[in-house]
């Protein structure tokens, strides 16, 4: 029972549930981004070096496993220098996915940049809150003229002379 009182606690408290909300936002704001960069930024750039795309950038390396499968299975002497190249052919190809780390990369600046320019937008308006001046109090009453004074202790006598 102690157990579902602490965790209702832990659950319902103000920075867990601000914490949840910058978590669904943040998703959010990340498919917004990613969207940007592969569908805005990365086409024209991808036109301009000749490449559309950079995740589609790869390099075959299935050439390594065909030398060292056959250099291994020649040594060993079980299957002759043919057939080992036969069946490295008949296996998949190996693929270096050098481009996919590439738009990776650029998303992660781009994300970067506009997480960083919002912070300052935040900084910028939280400067100008705290800057802002505080109302003015409102002013003192004049002190009063030698009149004023003079007519207050007339009716001060007035009032003692009635009594």
């Amino acid at each position: 029972m102690a157990f579902l009182k602490e965790f209702k606690e832990f659950a319902l408290k103000g920075n867990v549930m601000d914490m949840a909300v910058g978590v669904i936002i943040g998703g959010a704001f990340g498919k917004i981004v990613s969207s940007l960069v592969n569908d805005i930024l990365m086409p024209p750039i991808g036109a301009l070096i000749g490449n559309t795309d950079f995740s589609q950038l790869r390099l075959d390396i299935s050439k390594v496993r065909d030398i060292t499968s056959s250099a291994v299975q020649s040594v060993e002497g079980i299957v002759a220098k043919g057939d080992a190249a036969q069946a490295a052919a008949a296996a998949e190809p190996i693929y270096w996915n050098y481009g996919a780390f590439i738009q990776q990369c650029v998303d992660f600046t781009i994300l970067a940049l506009c997480v960083f320019l919002m912070v300052k937008l935040m900084n910028r308006l939280m400067k100008k809150k705290e800057e802002a001046p505080a109302p003015a109090p409102a002013p003192e009453p004049p002190a009063p003229t030698k009149e004023e004074l003079l007519l207050t202790e007339i009716r001060d006598l007035l009032k003692e002379q009635k009594k």
